[in-house]
């Protein structure tokens, strides 16, 4: 029997709590060490991104996975990082438990947790100092399967922040509109009701894409457009049943560039499709190999190209096909290595992915072959890149600083910085955003 219990549902209008002291716009083994190689930097990319996947030059850390949704930066200081011992604690505040990875804009940053297995409340902290500049909450606990209790049944969809406004998904299939200078709640969308589904078995997890008026994430077990001003549902694709094993998602959506056409790139637990934006038609779709719909990872766009890899399916790149105004997929070639949860960078023409047997490993984007695999680390890391630097953060709160070499694994330095980190890290300039499973604390990197 599977226990999913909302406590209350939504109930309306959300409880805020009265903290606005100013304005503000706003997932372990210990890592082997290996001897440092000279570091090298890997030939310029031949797969270019697409025009609106292109790496951006935004530093704000404003919604998964960065600027792109990719991990990777166009500028930032890491890219000419060595030393993390320069690397000092700036502040850290105490919080309740999440997976939601940090959003940093100019003034502030934004924090989800779950308190007292009964609400989940969002705060926005002074970029500067850590201070609570407002917090708001609501009823949004469930209780998760058995078999998945022990990564928590806390919140763990990052929000998004857009043009003063922050959304945030909740665990009970919500979706929730705050302004972000002063946390009041703007609009909510209840899914469960709206859809008339049930709560998805391990809660909301995609983390919400906007792209010009529009929001779009993976809810009410299927895709979800929504106008991100009024919280209306412009349309619903890529409906999946309620099965346990197919319901809800893991992955969470991209953009990209497509023989000219933009669209969507989205994983359900089976498969996966691009989908046009305007309307929602779906253009392709490909069932992906794995165990117990474990899709996680955001897929990959390289050109008319598109990477993935699953729980026991392996790693794929597949080729979409355009052709005579019919769309296509072709297997370009698949892998037996087995991605998990740690969504991959790519750097030239590799794959830097972090697999599902703990190892780290780079694949070459061209023929499938793995160029090295290490031996173990940590159960889950999150990455950023920036040039030739990697920095991943695994989840025993070790940070490590790689610089990527298709030719070996180059490790330069690896900083204990926190017991237990399984959200995604974040970076602007020379500060490192860690949410740790009970804090956040934000690094400074000195001179």
């Amino acid at each position: 029997m599977i226990a999913k219990v909302c406590k209350s549902g939504f109930m309306g209008l959300a409880l805020t709590v009265a903290s606005l002291h100013a304005s503000s716009e706003t997932f372990g083994q210990a890592a082997q060490q290996v001897a440092a190689a000279s570091p090298r930097r890997s030939t310029p990319t031949e797969f270019e991104f697409g025009e609106t996947t292109r790496i951006a030059r935004d530093n704000d850390w404003t919604q998964w996975r960065g600027p792109n949704r990719t991990s990777v930066i166009e500028s930032s200081p890491l890219a000419k990082w060595n030393d993390l011992s320069k690397l000092q604690k700036k502040w850290s505040v105490p919080l309740g438990e999440s997976y939601s990875g940090p959003i940093v804009t100019e003034d502030a940053v934004f924090v989800t947790e779950t308190v007292n297995k009964k609400y989940e409340v969002v705060r926005a902290l002074d970029r500067e100092t850590g201070k609570e500049l407002w917090s708001h909450r609501w009823d949004g606990a469930m209780t998760v399967p058995f078999f998945a209790r022990s990564n928590g049944d806390w919140i763990r969809s990052t929000p998004i922040y857009d043009e003063g406004r922050l959304y945030v998904g909740g665990m009970c299939d919500v979706l929730v509109c705050l302004d972000a200078k002063t946390g009041q709640q703007l609009w909510v969308i209840d899914f469960v009701k709206e859809m008339k589904t049930g709560l998805p078995p391990f809660g909301n997890v995609p983390s919400p894409l906007i792209d010009g008026e529009f929001l779009y994430t993976q809810a009410g077990n299927a895709l979800v457009k929504v106008n991100k001003a009024t919280g209306q549902i412009v349309w619903t694709s890529l409906a999946q049943s309620s099965d346990i094993m197919s319901a809800g998602a893991f992955s969470s959506p991209i953009i990209a560039e497509i023989h000219g056409k933009r669209q969507l790139l989205v994983q359900t637990r089976l498969e996966l499709a691009g989908v046009e934006l305007e309307k929602g038609e779906v253009l392709w779709k490909q069932k992906v190999p794995t165990f117990r719909g474990m899709n996680v990872l955001t897929p990959l766009p390289v050109g008319n190209r598109v990477f993935t890899s699953t729980y026991q399916g392996g790693s794929f790149l597949f080729d979409i096909v355009h052709e005579n105004g019919n769309w296509s997929v072709k297997e370009v070639w698949k892998s037996r290595l087995e991605g998990y949860m740690s969504s991959p960078v790519l750097i030239g023409n590799y794959v830097y992915m972090h697999l599902r047997n703990q190892r780290f490993a780079c694949i070459d984007l061209e023929s499938g072959e793995d160029k090295w695999i290490t031996k173990g680390f940590g159960k889950y890391w999150s990455m950023i890149a920036c040039g030739d630097r990697i920095l991943a953060l695994d989840e025993s709160g070790k940070l490590l600083l790689i610089a990527a070499n298709p030719e070996e694994f180059n490790l330069l330095e690896n900083k204990s910085i926190a017991d237990d980190t399984w959200a995604h890290l974040g970076i602007r300039g020379n500060e490192v955003f860690v949410r740790e499973l009970k804090a956040m604390t934000v690094y400074e990197m000195g001179e």
